[in-house]
């Protein structure tokens, strides 16, 4: 699951007194840490970027009714962002994202152990104040 973004290496948003500065180095990067790290308003920062940016494609619990798999199979070169993956996504989705070319994915949940995940494709949240705003990115998961 290793290979070089396919739509975008860096994404960057701005929400009050929070900046969202992401550097993607895979085609799947997998957001992991605990409770109340700021991975859900990550997500919420990068879903309101989804009204302007055809780029973005967000899925969370309310897409869980969905195919999420023949979803992504009618989807091409998109970031999918996809909130709770550990739980939202079933076997067969998994595995079409892990084979998956045409897209990019930033996969976000708790427990990455059925993601298919590698140590390069693990990664946690991380802020810091700068000025007024706090700003978060994201670095690799030790």
């Amino acid at each position: 699951m290793n290979g070089k973004p396919v739509v975008m290496e860096h994404f960057s948003t701005v929400h009050t007194s929070f900046l969202l500065n992401f550097a993607f180095t895979n085609n799947i990067t997998i957001l992991t840490g605990v409770s109340a790290s700021g991975k859900t308003l990550s997500f919420s920062m990068i879903r309101e970027c989804m009204a302007v940016d055809e780029a973005v494609l967000c899925l969370n619990y309310l897409d869980c009714r969905r195919d999420i798999k023949e979803l992504l199979r009618h989807t091409k070169g998109k970031l999918i962002v996809i909130d709770n993956a550990d739980i939202l996504l079933d076997e067969a989705a998994r595995k079409y994202i892990s084979l998956d070319g045409e897209n990019q994915y930033l996969l976000i949940g708790r427990n990455p152990e059925n993601l298919f995940a590698t140590k390069e494709n693990l990664f946690e949240l991380v802020n810091k104040k700068v000025g007024e705003q706090t700003e978060f990115s994201i670095q690799p998961y030790l």
